[in-house]
């Protein structure tokens, strides 16, 4: 099958759409950027950008929301009049990369008996949400107390899989696994800064090639960030990118 961004989960929901965008709103989660957005279907003329962002900024404000934030067409570059009024307006630029590999791909990892990774149950639960705050909470106490209450939705989803993985018994690395008839998607993949380099992040994958060796494996990576080059080693094939853009308004 052709593997493209509409294959990743987005914790949103829209709530409006037209011609030119769909909006993403999730009341769940307002502080989540990523799940607060406008998403262009094409890319738009500087004043549809201009029109789009008083729009959102307009709703953002009226739900409390501080932040615009804006993604484009996948594969293609920012023409250079929006860059420019980006770059005037102070906003972050960034992409998003595509990744795919066939579980039978993925390197050989060698047993660790430090390392034990455990799908989250109800005896387990308490360890993956404290794991997940401490990671959380350098984004600030609200974001983190609201991504606890999204863990524990996420909990209750059929089709989503959380997995814990200790180290010599102690909490250090965490993700979510999101299944579909074809797909298992690696999301918010984390390893605590304690534990960095002992294995922890090839191990987790190496459990959910294991257990969805039928699926394609999928993932997205920050294009500006140092995770994308590990995935490169490990064997998956990159399918594309996507920009977006966003500002944070006190």
């Amino acid at each position: 099958m052709q593997i493209t961004f509409d294959n990743i989960f987005i914790h949103s929901h829209i709530t409006a759409e037209n011609d030119l965008y769909n909006h993403y709103h999730f009341p769940e989660m307002l502080s989540r950027y990523d799940s607060n957005y406008i998403e262009f279907k094409t890319f738009p003329k500087l004043e549809d950008l201009k029109e789009a962002e008083r729009y959102l900024r307009e709703f953002h404000r009226k739900h409390g929301q501080k932040h615009v934030k804006f993604k484009f067409p996948a594969n293609e570059k920012i023409p250079a009049e929006l860059v420019k009024f980006l770059n005037q307006e102070n906003y972050d630029i960034g992409f998003l990369e595509l990744y795919a590999i066939e579980p039978h791909q993925f390197p050989d990892v060698k047993d660790n008996p430090d390392i034990k990774v455990q799908i989250v149950t109800e005896k387990n639960l308490r360890d993956f949400l404290a794991l997940q705050y401490q990671q959380d909470i350098i984004f600030g106490r609200n974001f983190a107390d609201q991504k606890v209450e999204l863990n524990k939705r996420i909990f209750e989803d059929p089709a989503i899989l959380q997995l814990l993985a200790l180290y010599k018994g102690t909490p250090a690395g965490a993700v979510d696994v999101i299944i579909t008839k074809n797909t298992a998607e690696i999301d918010n993949l984390g390893v605590d800064e304690a534990f960095q380099k002992k294995g922890i992040g090839s191990g987790i994958q190496k459990f959910v090639m294991d257990t969805f060796h039928d699926k394609t494996v999928i993932l997205v990576a920050d294009g500006q960030d140092t995770p994308k080059e590990m995935y490169k080693r490990q064997n998956y094939q990159y399918l594309g990118y996507q920009y977006y853009t966003q500002k944070v308004e006190e």
